[in-house]
């Protein structure tokens, strides 16, 4: 069953083979961009490109099939990631090379393979995005405050993290400020998560209403 559609590739390529694969790229990519926008609401133009890429890369693969370029052209398909200039989450990264795998099956003609693929992998994804599956601890947050040199930072916080936290860690320490201020990110595990905002009072309290900034791990980005 998943055998390639391009068996004889030596007297050219059939124009019916070509565009089979064409629309079963299309599709997949359309698929595949329903899914993800689903599950994680992505923007209009990172939904369309998800869409498109499958076809794109397919035709890159088409033309070198069956020759020695054609593990040059493979490296190249996957340096289509650095389309992503800005920064993005896991889960954008992983959809890029989702689609290009899915253009990788058409652009070797092996569309059934590829059609089982994307349906797996949609389903795959929705379940676990929509469904407590694979989900992270949700009182795990990232703790970054900023206090005045006076300050013990090793000490400071301590009666507060006993009384909201399971788990308080120093994660990194810098100055800023020309020196004047403490910057210090703390891995830390709320005892209720509901508390939240309790707690990060009482932290700015302490510190002298100075940043005070928490996130989930995963997502976070130093500042520069």
């Amino acid at each position: 069953m998943f055998t390639s559609i391009l068996t004889n590739t030596s007297s050219g390529l059939s124009v019916p083979a070509v565009l089979i694969c064409v629309l079963v790229s299309l599709v997949s990519g359309m698929i595949l961009a329903m899914a993800y926008k689903a599950a994680e609401h992505p923007s209009k133009s990172f939904t369309v490109t998800i869409a498109i890429l499958p076809a794109v890369v397919m035709l890159v693969i088409l033309m070198v099939n069956g020759n020695l370029g054609a593990g040059v052209a493979v490296a190249g398909s996957f340096s289509l990631v650095r389309f992503r200039s800005m920064p993005g989450k896991a889960s954008d990264i992983l959809v890029i090379f989702i689609a290009m795998a899915m253009g990788l099956c058409t652009g070797m003609g092996y569309v059934w393979l590829e059609m089982a693929a994307v349906l797996l992998f949609a389903c795959v994804w929705l379940i676990f995005m929509k469904t407590p599956l694979l989900s992270g601890e949700n009182g795990y947050r990232q703790l970054r405050v900023t206090i005045p040199e006076d300050l013990d930072y090793v000490t400071v916080f301590d009666d507060l993290f006993a009384e909201y936290t399971d788990k308080a860690e120093i994660a990194s320490v810098r100055t800023v400020n020309l020196g004047t201020l403490y910057q210090i990110t703390y891995d830390i595990e709320l005892k209720d998560s509901t508390k939240e905002k309790e707690f990060l009072d009482a932290v700015r309290v302490r510190n002298g209403n100075l940043s005070v900034i928490s996130s989930h791990a995963a997502t976070q980005t130093m500042e520069l």
